[in-house]
C-alpha cells in the first residue's frame, strides 16, 4: 500500500513539473515564428488606445470631434520624432485639429532588427514638447515607450498616464 501511494505521488510530481515547463504554442513571444503582439495597423492601435483609455469627458469629446491622424513622412521626421535620421518602417501621429492645450500621440513601427532602445532614447532626448505656437507640454509629461516593434510617444499635460496605460494593456490582449 505504501509503495502504491509513493508511486502515485511520484507520478503526480512528474506531471506537475512537466506541465510547469511547457508553454502554450499560441502565447505571444513563444516560438521563433510568433507574430508581434501589435501586428495590426498603427491606425487600429491608436483607435484601441482611445477606446480603452480612462480619460476625461472633455478629452473623449476631442477624440470624437477634433483629432486627426497624420502619416509621418521623411520630411516631417524632425517635427514629430525630434531629429532627422531615425529610421522606421511607418509612423502615424494623432493630433488635434484645434485644441486649447498641447497634445500629440505618435506611433512608430521600427524596421526589423532595429535597436529599439537606442531609437527610444534618441526620441526622448530630441522630441520637442514646446513645438506648438503659444503652448507646450511639461517635459516630464513626455512618455516614450514600446511594445515589440511599436514605439509610442505621448505628449500631454493631462491624459498622459491614462493613454500610456491603455497602450501597455494592449500587450495583454
Amino acid at each position: 500500500m505504501k509503495k502504491l501511494l509513493l508511486l502515485s505521488i511520484a507520478f503526480i510530481l512528474i506531471f506537475c513539473f512537466a506541465a510547469c515547463g511547457t508553454k502554450a504554442p499560441d502565447t505571444p513571444g513563444s516560438g521563433e515564428n510568433s507574430k508581434p503582439v501589435l501586428d495590426e495597423s498603427l491606425e487600429n492601435i491608436v483607435d484601441k488606445i482611445y477606446e480603452t483609455a480612462e480619460v476625461s469627458e472633455d478629452f473623449k469629446r476631442y477624440v470624437e470631434e477634433g483629432l486627426q491622424k497624420t502619416v509621418i513622412t521623411e520630411d516631417r521626421i524632425e517635427y514629430y520624432l525630434g531629429k532627422q535620421g531615425i529610421e522606421f518602417k511607418e509612423a502615424l501621429a494623432s493630433e488635434p485639429i484645434m485644441m486649447p492645450s498641447a497634445y500629440e500621440l505618435t506611433l512608430v513601427r521600427v524596421k526589423e532588427g532595429a535597436d529599439i532602445e537606442k531609437i527610444k532614447k534618441e526620441i526622448k532626448e530630441n522630441v520637442n514638447p514646446q513645438k506648438w505656437i503659444c503652448v507646450g507640454v511639461n517635459p516630464e509629461n513626455v512618455i516614450v515607450d514600446s511594445i515589440d516593434d511599436v514605439i509610442i510617444i505621448i505628449m500631454s499635460d493631462n491624459e498622459c498616464k491614462a493613454l500610456h496605460e491603455a497602450f501597455l494593456a494592449l500587450k495583454g490582449q
